[in-house]
């Protein structure tokens, strides 16, 4: 009589064989080793590379003053009206140099650019690293079409994992309900494969970084 075995049963009996040899792993130090190759690029080259590779807008300012200057000059290239700031930090520089915004959600429909804080830029895929912590919560980064993010060199880390570290150093146990890691403008294909940006959040995403 012929015997007949299925490719499944050849395969349990193969995973069996393999469970009763005890093999050295042939990969003992795998989980230690770095996934990526060390970066030869100081962190803000790094990050400006990626991030523009991904539609997102990157300028470098030495100082608030700078900071101040460029964004008069785009808003005025934009002819942007309706700017919303939640964040104290952020309202006390804008405050300074008497640059206008408004401080409260009143007609927030018609808002054309959020104008946030950030946890960290994470230099490997230029992303940002947004959390619900701070006054701009869920909403300022999301519906205004346009997004400008105000980060440090202090907040450059080159991993992800680098920037959930910054999180646990700052708020300990007490993680922020909302954590996202946004990647450039929002952005779709499903639609006969034809990338459209701002599908489902900001059009434009911009970066300020600041020295400090």
């Amino acid at each position: 009589m012929r015997n007949i075995t299925t490719s499944k049963e050849k395969l349990l009996k193969k995973i069996r064989q393999a469970l009763l040899e005890k093999r050295d792993n042939p990969y003992p130090n795998l989980e230690n080793l770095p996934h990526y190759p060390p970066a030869d690029d100081l962190l803000e080259v790094m990050f400006a590379e990626e991030f523009t590779a991904v539609a997102g807008q990157f300028s470098f300012c030495e100082d608030e003053v700078q900071f101040i200057e460029n964004l008069l000059t785009l808003a005025e290239e934009r002819s942007w009206r309706k700017i919303y700031c939640w964040e104290p930090a952020l309202q006390q520089l804008l405050d300074q140099y008497g640059y206008p915004y408004f401080e409260t959600d009143k007609d927030f429909e018609q808002a054309e650019v959020g104008f946030t804080l950030c946890e960290a830029l994470i230099a490997r895929n230029g992303s940002v690293l947004l959390s619900n912590a701070g006054m701009a919560g869920r909403r300022l980064s999301i519906y205004p079409s346009v997004h400008i993010v105000l980060a440090y060199t202090s907040q450059l880390v080159t991993d992800l994992k680098d920037g959930f570290k910054l999180l646990k150093e700052k708020y300990g146990s007490n993680i922020p309900s909302m954590i996202t890691n946004v990647t450039g403008p929002s952005r779709t294909a499903d639609i006969e494969k034809t990338l459209v940006l701002g599908a489902h959040g900001p059009k434009e995403l911009f970066v300020f970084l600041l020295d400090g």
